[in-house]
Order: C-alpha cells, then sequence, then structure tokens
C-alpha cells in the first residue's frame, strides 16, 4: 500500500515532478500550433503582461499567445481538473467503475440547461448560462439515479453497474433530444451551427472572462473535494460502512454530487459536452497510485489538467487549417477505454 509516496517518491519530489509536467504541458500549448513560437517569446510576451521590461515583440505572436492560446490553455486545464474530479466522485459515492459525468448524463443535462437559457431565455435574465447548465446537470442525475433504482424494483442492494450504465444512456439519449428540439424550435441557422459545434466540445471561444470563472471555480471544487477524501474511502465500501465510521452519508453524497454537478456544468457552459475525461483519467491515476483518494484526487487533478491540454493541442494541430472539437480527440481515447473497464468489470463481477 502507498502511505506516504507517490510512484516510490517523497511527496515533496512528487509535488516538483508534477507541477514541471503541468507546466510543460502549458508551454507546449503557447508554442505549438500553425505559426510556431519561441519560447523567448513567450517570456518576453509574460513580462510585458506583467508590466516588466522586455524586448519588444511582433503584435501578430503577442495577440495569438495572449488573447488566444494561453487563456485556451487555462480553459482546457481547468475543464480537465474539473471533469477528472467529478469522475472520482461519482464513481466513489456510486460504487460503479464506469461512472463518469458524461456517461451519466451529467453533460447532456448540462447542454440543455445552458441551451434553454441561451435561446428561450430560460430564468428570464436572471440565470446565467452556467446556472442554467447547473440546474440542468442536477435534472439529468436525478432522472439517471431515479430510473437506475426503479430498474432494480424492490430487489436489495445498491443499484447494480449494469442498470446505472443504461440509465445514463436513456437520460443523455433524452436531454440530447431535448436540446435539439430546443435548436430546433427556436434557433436560427447561425445559433444552430454554432450551439452544434459547441456541444461536442470547443475551445476556440475561450477567452480571459472565461479563464476567470473556470479556474476559481475549478479550484473551489478540487478543495472541497479533497477535504473530503476520508469520506470518499469509506463510501468505496458502502454507505453502510460509511456510516459506522461516523460518515454523515447524506450530507456527504448531498455536498460532492452538487460540487460534481456545479463543476460538470460550468466547464459545459464553456467548453460545451467533453466526454470521458473523468472516467480515463481516474482508473489512469489509481493504477499508478493507488485508491486512497488523499493521493489519488490530486493525481487525478493534475492529470486530467494535462491530459485536456493535450487533447486540445492534438485537436489545433491533427489537420492543418482546421480545429477540431476536443470532444472528438478524447473520445478515440475514451471510447476504447470505456470498453475495456466494462469487460473487466464485468469479468470481475463473474469470477
Amino acid at each position: 500500500m502507498i502511505e506516504n509516496t507517490i510512484g516510490g517518491l517523497k511527496p515533496a519530489v512528487s509535488i516538483l515532478i508534477s507541477l514541471v509536467i503541468l507546466m510543460g504541458a502549458l508551454g507546449a500549448a503557447l508554442v505549438i500550433g500553425e505559426t510556431p513560437i519561441p519560447l523567448y517569446t513567450i517570456w518576453n510576451v509574460l513580462k510585458i503582461e506583467a508590466g516588466y521590461p522586455a524586448p519588444e515583440v511582433n503584435p501578430i505572436d503577442h495577440g495569438i499567445l495572449w488573447s488566444y492560446r494561453l487563456p485556451r490553455a487555462i480553459i482546457a486545464m481547468a475543464c480537465g481538473v474539473s471533469l477528472a474530479l467529478s469522475g472520482v466522485v461519482l464513481q466513489a459515492l456510486l460504487r460503479n467503475p464506469l461512472s463518469d459525468p458524461y456517461i451519466l448524463g451529467l453533460s447532456a443535462g448540462a447542454s440543455t440547461g445552458a441551451v434553454a437559457v441561451a435561446i428561450l431565455g430560460f430564468g428570464a435574465g436572471m440565470l446565467s448560462l452556467s446556472g442554467g447548465a447547473f440546474i440542468g446537470a442536477l435534472l439529468a442525475f436525478g432522472f439517471v439515479a431515479w430510473l437506475a433504482r426503479l430498474s432494480k424494483g424492490n430487489s436489495p442492494g445498491a443499484t447494480s453497474s449494469l442498470a446505472l450504465l443504461l440509465a445514463g444512456v436513456a437520460g443523455a439519449q433524452l436531454f440530447h433530444a431535448l436540446t435539439a428540439l430546443i435548436i430546433a424550435k427556436s434557433a436560427d441557422a447561425n445559433q444552430a451551427r454554432g450551439i452544434m459545434f459547441w456541444m461536442m466540445g470547443n475551445l476556440s471561444g475561450s477567452r480571459w472572462p472565461d479563464v476567470y470563472l473556470a479556474v476559481p471555480i475549478a479550484m473551489i471544487g478540487a478543495v472541497i473535494i479533497y477535504l473530503h477524501s476520508r469520506a470518499l474511502d469509506a463510501m468505496t465500501f458502502g454507505r453502510e460502512a460509511a456510516q459506522s465510521m461516523g460518515i454523515r452519508t447524506s450530507w456527504v453524497m448531498t455536498i460532492l454530487i452538487g460540487t460534481a454537478a456545479l463543476l460538470t456544468a460550468v466547464m459545459v457552459s464553456l467548453t460545451g459536452a467533453i466526454g470521458f475525461v473523468g472516467l480515463v483519467v481516474p482508473h489512469a491515476m489509481r493504477f499508478l497510485v493507488g485508491v486512497r483518494h488523499v493521493l489519488l484526487i490530486p493525481a487525478t487533478a493534475l492529470a486530467g489538467g494535462v491530459f485536456l491540454i493535450i487533447a486540445d493541442i492534438i485537436a489545433r494541430t491533427l489537420i492543418p487549417g482546421q480545429s477540431l472539437p476536443i470532444g472528438v480527440v478524447t473520445a478515440l481515447v475514451g471510447a476504447p477505454a470505456f470498453a475495456i473497464i466494462l469487460v473487466r468489470s464485468s469479468r470481475a463481477r463473474t469470477s
């Protein structure tokens, strides 16, 4: 068992290596693109924006770095952190290795809520896109949980993985259909085109005001989840076991599911629905650092941020002259991983 080290390294060394990896990913996001920009130019732009004297930089390079690549990379990092941690929370609370905001329909519900605010004016101007997405995510989770429990009938025990998976598929399809109905009924051609591209996961519109929302929400959510590390450890053994350890399970589930829904909703309102991050990253980190959440949570947060930054680099550069939706890249990685996890969990239950 890993107690005070990650991969055999001391915590201080692990933190240092993690920061180097994260900074390396951010640096790659700034350097790599259709217009390669050298590191010294990046350094000079950062000095200029911080108010320090620096050599003059080409205005085009300055604009690409400061107004486009840097906020886009930061949003990718915040989104990766948020979705990966949401996956950790859902997998622990539901005791289901296939739990993920995208698979369980939270992302679809958040999309519906955001589109309802943007197109229908839901909330009469008093509700932001993120607020609408949050309500949609909570409604989607409630529907999926109700449907999964209904499919179990009166049989004892926790909701099975298969029932939850099928309920998630049904819930996601329902909310996708509602979103399509809203678009078809009320959106014009330009709105419909933009929303459909956004729904596949799109970071091309990321700007600094989005950073000022995404980063604080991601940090607050990460702190809340980390403070419940012990409760998440206990919940993986079931609610009865957690209650025997003095955990207020109803309160913990309310806080953590609300946090996961908020993280998902805010990121969906900014970037659209990006799938499989909350599935792939937590499982990869369990393999590296073990199942204790005091280590798993920070490792997953780091890996989620790095994963989505790299996915965005691929989305921007895979096809010259065209930026792919980032959801396409994550699905190409996540769909095979989902199949592997599904097969392994099925074999584990039958063995």
